[in-house]
């Protein structure tokens, strides 16, 4: 009884409430509160959308209140549009009659889409105004967005209505050829530091030709999009040591969302293929960030992938992720991976020299090295592993091991660490493959074993992908001579007794 009683009076209330329909308001006196006074939208490609952005208007007086008009200052021609509390208004850009209650607030959000054309020449901004009411009571909060043109690449449309793709194995993914005499683009195999190109789907080169990127290229690429080097095509990325913060001569392939928010975000785009078959690779100072897998290399005909300078950062899967490959790394840094940052599978010959593995994801599964010798498919293969050697190198994260040696028997597994700082603990290794670590545990083997609390790096801000070191570094002058490389990735240059790692010392900032 008591149930029924407490149900019927809950009907009472509701009915009550809902018959209710309008409000006593006084118009608005132009008192309103505002969570910004100004919204920057950020930076965003021309006819390209941005995110939503948050307006909070409060309504601090004791009165319901009526806004006569809330509206865009470009009214029905402004490339902005809004919702106020949910509403379209006229096209998203006038609104009139809004309610808003005594010591309540209402939400404003607002996007854009506008092209090059419409932003000022001088600064490429494109601005306008939201207005609140008008006359003596007008108040407004500015909006201002940051246009950039750029080249956009993707398939074209056939002339029977279907849209390009790529052929791969036995599946078509969406994607499309580079055309070195495209009628719009013109060579779009040549990627210069003009504008910034964006990528829709996954760019091949064809067969025999080679795609080449200018120093300062910038390449945004849209989700589930990437680079493809076909059979005999080969990359030349041809960056250069910068002198300031802008990185004008690095070369940077990076996802095509230019927000803050973004800046971090693993997995936003696919990868860099460097496909079986593909040959004579050349990388020197490019960045990528934020890829599912930042190099995919396969094979690549028997020639040496040639990596220097280089920093991958943010992989959700690998970092590189190198299969029967062969590849010579110099200088080279990869930062957190979902799974590894480094991973030199099945079999291949490999050799790197002042580099700096580092994987701090939040995963008991990752790893910032992992070498093995064989392919766990529906038929596992295996395959000689004829050198993996490591010189000079950081290999370090936040789990206990950050070095996997995964060797099949049934291949040659040849591997070699000359003067390495390893984080490693006997905790992962399984029984079958502990002797495979005992040149870590020699002491005279010039590695460094680090653990947690000992031999540590000491990097400068490692979530920042900052992993500069100082004085105070386990990795501080224990390099051995014979393998140093005169300047470290940023072109400083290194000590004579070097140390380990892709950055030579420095005070860091206080």
């Amino acid at each position: 009884m008591r149930q029924f009683t407490f149900l019927f009076f809950i009907g009472i209330l509701i009915s009550l409430s809902s018959c209710r329909t309008d409000f006593e308001t006084i118009p608005s006196t132009g008192d309103l509160k505002f969570s910004k006074d100004t919204i920057y939208l950020d930076t965003v490609f021309t006819n390209i959308g941005s995110s939503t952005y948050t307006l909070k208007v409060y309504n601090h007086s004791k009165n319901d209140i009526t806004i006569p008009t809330i509206q865009l200052g470009k009214g029905l021609a402004s490339k902005y549009r809004m919702t106020v509390d949910g509403m379209q208004g006229n096209q998203g850009k006038i609104f009139n009659n809004v309610n808003l209650l005594a010591k309540d607030s209402l939400y404003i959000f607002i996007e854009t889409t506008a092209n090059i054309a419409d932003a000022n020449p001088t600064d490429f901004l494109y601005t306008d105004q939201i207005q609140f009411d008008g006359g003596s009571n007008l108040q407004k909060v500015e909006l201002v967005t940051l246009i950039q043109d750029a080249v956009f690449l993707y398939p074209k449309k056939n002339s029977d209505g279907t849209t390009e793709t790529l052929p791969i194995g036995d599946e078509e993914i969406y994607g499309f050829y580079l055309d070195p005499n495209d009628p719009v683009n013109g060579n779009e195999l040549k990627f210069t530091n003009k504008k910034p190109y964006v990528i829709y789907g996954y760019a091949a080169v064809p067969s025999g030709k080679t795609v080449t990127f200018d120093p300062g290229a910038r390449v945004h690429f849209h989700a589930n999009s990437g680079l493809i080097l076909a059979n005999n095509a080969s990359i030349n990325v041809n960056g250069s040591v910068s002198t300031t913060d802008k990185l004008e001569n690095e070369v940077i392939f990076e996802g095509d969302r230019l927000e803050p928010d973004f800046a971090d975000v693993p997995g936003q785009w696919g990868a860099i293929w460097l496909t079986d078959g593909s040959t004579n690779h050349k990388i020197n100072h490019l960045t990528i960030k934020n890829a599912a897998i930042g190099l995919l290399i396969q094979n690549n005909n028997g020639t040496t992938v040639d990596i220097k300078n280089t920093q991958i950062y943010n992989s959700s899967n690998y970092g590189i992720l190198a299969q029967t490959a062969k590849i010579n790394g110099e200088n080279l840094v990869i930062n957190n991976a979902g799974l590894g940052s480094l991973a030199c599978t099945y079999g291949g010959d490999y050799k790197f020299t002042h580099c700096t593995f580092n994987n701090n994801w939040n995963s008991s599964n990752q790893v910032a090295l992992l070498v093995n010798n064989y392919f766990t498919g529906a038929v596992p293969e295996v395959k000689d592993l004829t050198a993996a050697t490591f010189n000079n190198c950081i290999i370090y994260g936040s789990y206990s091991n950050e070095l996997i040696l995964d060797k099949n028997p049934d291949a040659s597994f040849v591997y070699q660490f000359n003067n390495c700082l390893i984080k490693f603990d006997d905790i992962r290794v399984g029984e079958a493959n502990y002797a495979l670590y005992d040149f870590i545990r020699n002491e005279k083997s010039g590695n460094i074993k680090s653990k947690d609390g000992i031999n540590t790096p000491k990097f400068y801000k490692a979530n920042l992908n900052q992993l500069n070191i100082d004085e105070t570094s386990a990795a501080f002058q224990k390099g051995n001579t014979i393998y140093r490389i005169p300047k470290d990735i940023l072109g400083v240059t290194r000590s004579l007794t070097p140390d380990i790692g892709a950055y030579q010392s420095k005070a860091f900032p206080k």
